[in-house]
């Protein structure tokens, strides 16, 4: 008998934390033995743990959050359903002019009621530059945000931005809490207070994450009473230590989910994603800020071997931020293995085989580091397969690995095996991407890449309410990285998660490239329920 496996199915319609964690050392169950939890509990293995735990900063800010919740949420097939808010929003018919009916009875874990102040305190705050929210951006179009007494919010824009409704999934703050400590420091930022379906129980960094169940959820009091989310940074240790049975589920590569194929005790859930991989190419270095370098790499990359070999098929080919197959994806900008073509390109900007193969123009080498975290095995795989591709076209790619610490301050020059996406719009994938406003902020447009055409499509795909307009905007964003690549997208993952079959509820929604706080197959943990033996 084989396990079951289970494929997400959605519709697109969210970018992540970073930080990575040290592997744990210690049962994240708490006790000694071979059982992962009690009947009522669940422990599940992540990569990452965030920096913070406060909406204010950029918690949560994708939903499923589990402490907090927000105006709405998504539902398994990524539709917008109320949350807070009673129902979903009344749109002006300017587009610019969003009112949601907030949700009555409400409480805080610590009892206080909700109301309109809680929301406008969170959107404000975020607004404010003094907080440090690298996300804030995602907010550019909110004008303004008002109460109409306790039960109404009204939201004003500078332009009709289409996907709005969408950044209401973020979490809403407690004013009564947050608001009286220091937005970037105080206490709050570790020790929440929220709305959700679970208060946190602990928090030990690079360890795990523990959550217990709010009996006085909005929503009803979750089945699930204890949540364990351990931080093992190690694909290889994650999955040893799920088969030891100290955890109940946990997100795996493919060629380590392949391993639990046979355990009738066991499901493993595909989930389709907008997650994807690629290789940076920093506009300040010499090499990779050579167009004709890039456009070279761009196709002498083997995507589908390395959907082939590296995913064992669970995933497919990637030419951009947007996957084939999404009715935001422009024909045509496919790109083909061609290494002869690739060398061609090479030929004619002047760049020449030196006597060790490795190409050489004006005297720079053809030559850049690849940096990628230590611990992912599959960034190692396609770091390692697109320096090995890159070789065979005369160009010397170095792989190193390293922590998020240690490659941040390289990002500048240096090449890195990052990866992104989110199914909730296409501005969601673009913007923070390719406009180079953001070139060099933080983990946005990491590398540094400036297109005149492209910021102007973006901004016109952002602004627009029109369907038409904002889709011959992302062609145009398509188009030109097809002329400039300033990435080369290797491959779009689905996710892969082995759970223990003890439970009636987990399923997957189509995910973005967080995987493991708020997506895997307890996105709705507080839905589900012990099977009845």
């Amino acid at each position: 008998m084989t396990a079951r496996t289970a494929r997400g199915a959605a519709a697109a319609t969210l970018a992540a934390v970073l930080i990575t964690g040290v592997a744990a050392c210690s049962n994240p169950a708490g006790g000694s033995g071979a059982s992962a939890a009690a009947a009522d509990s669940a422990v599940v293995g992540i990569a990452t743990e965030p920096e913070t735990l406060s909406p204010l900063l950029g918690y949560g800010k994708d939903g499923n959050s589990k402490v907090f919740d927000g105006l709405l949420a998504h539902d398994a097939d990524m539709k917008l359903k109320p949350a807070l808010a009673e129902a979903l929003p009344e749109v002006s018919a300017d587009g610019r002019t969003y009112t949601f009916k907030l949700r009555q009875g409400v409480k805080f874990s610590d009892g206080a009621p909700f109301g309109a102040k809680d929301v406008v305190f969170t959107y404000r705050t975020i607004l404010d530059p003094a907080t440090n929210n690298a996300s804030r951006t995602e907010l550019d179009a909110v004008e303004n945000v008002t109460a109409q007494g306790e039960d109404r919010v009204v939201f004003t824009l500078k332009y009709p931005y289409a996907p709005f409704a969408e950044r209401t999934v973020l979490p809403i703050a407690p004013e009564h809490i947050a608001g009286k400590q220091d937005v970037n420091s105080g206490e709050f930022t570790t020790k929440p207070v929220g709305t959700g379906p679970y208060l946190l129980a602990g928090w030990s960094r690079g360890e795990k994450i523990s959550f217990k169940a709010n009996p006085s959820y909005w929503g009803g009091e979750p089945a699930v009473k204890k949540f364990t989310m351990a931080v093992i940074k190690d694909d290889d240790v994650r999955a040893t230590r799920l088969r030891s049975g100290e955890l109940d589920a946990a997100v795996l590569p493919p060629n380590l989910a392949r391993g639990f194929e046979k355990d009738p005790a066991r499901t493993t859930y595909a989930a389709k994603s907008f997650d994807y991989r690629n290789v940076t190419l920093p506009t300040d270095h010499k090499v990779t800020g050579d167009v004709a370098v890039r456009q070279a790499l761009d196709i002498a990359v083997d995507r589908k071997t390395m959907v082939d070999k590296l995913l064992e098929g669970a995933g497919k080919a990637a030419y951009g931020p947007v996957p084939v197959g999404s009715p935001w994806f422009t024909a045509g900008t496919e790109r083909p293995y061609d290494l002869d073509r690739a060398k061609k390109i090479l030929d004619d900007a002047g760049w020449k085989a030196g006597e060790d193969g490795v190409r050489v123009k004006d005297g720079v080498r053809a030559a850049f580091p690849l940096w990628y975290p230590s611990g992912d095995k599959l960034r190692q795989d396609h770091a390692l397969a697109f320096a090995s591709d890159a070789k065979k076209a005369g160009i010397e790619v170095r792989t190193e690995a390293g922590t998020w610490e240690v490659i941040e301050p390289r990002m500048k020059t240096d090449a890195v095996l990052a990866g992104g996406g989110s199914p909730a719009d296409p501005d969601f994938d673009q913007y923070l991407l390719l406009t180079s406003s953001l070139g060099g902020d933080g983990f946005n447009n990491m590398a540094r890449y400036s297109n005149p055409v492209v910021d102007q499509a973006l901004v016109e795909g952002r602004r627009s309410g029109d369907r038409a307009v904002r889709q011959n905007a992302y062609d145009t964003v398509q188009r030109e990285l097809v002329k400039n690549p300033g990435y080369v997208f290797l491959t779009h993952i689905d996710h892969l998660y082995v759970v223990n079959d003890k439970w009636d509820g987990p399923t997957t929604q189509v995910e973005p490239h967080d995987h493991g706080l708020g997506s895997g197959p307890w996105w709705n943990v507080e839905t589900w329920k012990p099977k009845q033996k």
